[in-house]
C-alpha cells in the first residue's frame, strides 16, 4: 500500500487540531480508541482489528498488516449539579475579630473558608465534542510491523453559567452573594489529552507476539471562576482564568499476545505513568506547582474465537488515578490543618497574611479531586456474516468519587460507569467502513459540602457517542 506525505500530514494537523475533546467515561480516560474496540465496549487487548490497536496493546499489530484508518467520532456528555440545603450564614452577615459566632479556632468547623452555594440546579454547557484519529501500519518482514496512531487519550469539560454563591467579601467585611457557581462568574474546566503513538511489533515466536510503543502526549487545560479559592491557593495569580496552555510529556507502552490455542489468545498491556511538563500557568491549581501527569495503566484480556466467523473477547483494566497527586489527592488537606488560609487568618487575627501550608492548592500535599484508582470490565462479541460484522460490547467500571470529594467534583463529574456499545463493519473490497455507537446511563453522586454541612451537592452525568472509521 503506498501512502504519500500529502495525505498523512493534513490527517494528522486535523487531530491535533480536533484534540479539544471531553471524554469522562472511564474516570476522564476513553472507554475504547477505534470504531471496532468502541463498538464492542473497548475490548480488543488480545485482539487487533485495525491500526490504532496500538492503543490497547502494541503486540495486535501483528495481525493487522498494511492499512491506514480515519476515524471520527461525535462525543455528547450531558452533565449537571444541584444544590440544595440553605447556606449556614446569611447575607448580609458581618464577622468579628475572632471568627464566627460558634468558632473556638480556625481550621475547626464551622471555622474555616465561609463558603456557600446558594441552592440550585445547573446544567453545563457545550454538549457536542468531535474527536478525529488516525492510524497507520506497514509490515516490515515476516516478523515485524511499525505503525503509529494518534487519538484522544481522555479528557474532562464542564462549562456552568448562571447561578450563585454566598461567600465573605474583604472589601465590605460582610457575608455576600455573587454571580456565578463559585461567586466568580463563569465557571468550569476543560482538559484533553492527545497521544501520538509509534510502535515496533515482532512475532517472538509462533504462539508470542511482543510489541512495544513510544508515547509522546500533549494536553491542554483551562480553568475558570475559582477565584473565590485564592485564600487557600500558595500562588493566587496562577489559580484560575488564564487561558488554555499546554503541556508535553511521554511514556511508553508493553504488550503481549500470546496464542494459548487455535481458538484463544491472551492479551497483556502495561501503559508507564507519562510524566508531563508542568501546566505553569495552573501553579496555584493543581498539587506540587501544577503538576498534572498522565496515569499509568495496564490491562490483561482474552478472545475466545467461539465459531469460524465470531470471537468473544474480555478486557479488565486498571487505571491508577492514584499516580497523580492533582488527581488523587483528597480535598480535606484545605480543612484539616494541611493549609492555613489567608481569609480564616485575617477574620481571626485581624491582619491580612498569605496562604500557607503544604495542603494548601499548589502545595505539595495540595488538595486535589481525590479520585480513586478504577477497575474496568469489557465485555464484546463480534460475528462475521459475509462482508458484514456486527459488534456487541458491555463494559463497567468503579465509581471513582467518593461522597466526601463533592465540592471540586462539580467540575469533573467523570461519574458514568456503565457503557452499552454496538458496532457494525462493511467490507469493500479492499477497503472497510465502520460505525459505532455508545450509550452510558446517567449517574449521579451526591454528599455534605465541605465547606458548608448544612448543604447537599450532587452532580450527574450520561453521555451518547457515534462514529465512524474509514479503512484506505
Amino acid at each position: 500500500m503506498k501512502i504519500k506525505t500529502k495525505i498523512i500530514t493534513p490527517l494528522i494537523a486535523l487531530s491535533i487540531l480536533g484534540s479539544n475533546a471531553a471524554f469522562a467515561t472511564n474516570g476522564y480516560f476513553s472507554h475504547g480508541y477505534s470504531a471496532k474496540e468502541k463498538g464492542m465496549a473497548g475490548t480488543g487487548v488480545a485482539k487487533g482489528g485495525d491500526s490504532l490497536t496500538t492503543a490497547n496493546n502494541p503486540a495486535n499489530l501483528l495481525h493487522v498488516g498494511d492499512r491506514m484508518d480515519v476515524g471520527v467520532s461525535f462525543f455528547m456528555p450531558i452533565r449537571s449539579y444541584e444544590v440544595t440545603g440553605g447556606p449556614s450564614l446569611p447575607a448580609g452577615f458581618t464577622p468579628v475579630i475572632g471568627g464566627f459566632p460558634g468558632c473556638a479556632q480556625p481550621g475547626v468547623q464551622p471555622c474555616q473558608i465561609p463558603f456557600s452555594i446558594n441552592n440550585q440546579q445547573i446544567d453545563s454547557g457545550r454538549e457536542f465534542f468531535v474527536i478525529p484519529s488516525f492510524g497507520y501500519s506497514k509490515r516490515v518482514d515476516e516478523k515485524m510491523v511499525w505503525g503509529i496512531a494518534l487519538y484522544g487519550n481522555g479528557g474532562m469539560n464542564t462549562s456552568y453559567s448562571g447561578g450563585s454563591a454566598r461567600l465573605y467579601d474583604p472589601g465590605s467585611d460582610t457575608i455576600v452573594d455573587a454571580p456565578g457557581t463559585f461567586g466568580s462568574g463563569s465557571t468550569g474546566v476543560d482538559l484533553s489529552q492527545l497521544f501520538i503513538n509509534t510502535t515496533i511489533a515482532y512475532q517472538a515466536s509462533e504462539t508470542l507476539g511482543l510489541g512495544a510503543s513510544f508515547i509522546v502526549a500533549a494536553q491542554r487545560f483551562s480553568a475558570k471562576g475559582l477565584a473565590p479559592f485564592a485564600n487557600v491557593s500558595l500562588n493566587a495569580n496562577k489559580l484560575t482564568n488564564n487561558g488554555p496552555e499546554m503541556s508535553y510529556g511521554f511514556g511508553f507502552k508493553l504488550g503481549a499476545d500470546i496464542d494459548v490455542s487455535d481458538t484463544l489468545t491472551i492479551g497483556l498491556s502495561y501503559q508507564t505513568k507519562m510524566s508531563m511538563s508542568k501546566f505553569k500557568d495552573y501553579a496555584g491549581l493543581f498539587a506540587e506547582g501544577g503538576d498534572f501527569d498522565i496515569p499509568s495503566t495496564y490491562t490483561i484480556g482474552f478472545a475466545w474465537k467461539t465459531s469460524n466467523t465470531s470471537t468473544l473477547l474480555v478486557d479488565y483494566q486498571r487505571i491508577n488515578y492514584s499516580d497523580v497527586a492533582s488527581i488523587s489527592n483528597p480535598i480535606s488537606p484545605l480543612l484539616t490543618g494541611g493549609c492555613v488560609d489567608a481569609l480564616n487568618n485575617s477574620i481571626f487575627a485581624g491582619t491580612p497574611s498569605p496562604a500557607t501550608g503544604d495542603g494548601c492548592l499548589g502545595g505539595a500535599n495540595g488538595a486535589g479531586f481525590g479520585w480513586d484508582d478504577v477497575d474496568v470490565i469489557k465485555i464484546g462479541y463480534e460475528w462475521a456474516v459475509g462482508n458484514n460484522t456486527f459488534r456487541l460490547g458491555y463494559s463497567t467500571n468503579g465509581q471513582p468519587i467518593a461522597s466526601t470529594e463533592v465540592n471540586f467534583n462539580l467540575l469533573a463529574p467523570g461519574v458514568v460507569e456503565d457503557h452499552y456499545t454496538g458496532g457494525y463493519t462493511l467490507k469493500d473490497g479492499e477497503n472497510e467502513w465502520t460505525v459505532f455507537l455508545m450509550y452510558a446511563p446517567n449517574v449521579s453522586v451526591s454528599g455534605i459540602s465541605s465547606f458548608d454541612p448544612a448543604q447537599t451537592i450532587s452532580f450527574k452525568m450520561h453521555q451518547f457517542e457515534f462514529g465512524l472509521d474509514y479503512k484506505f
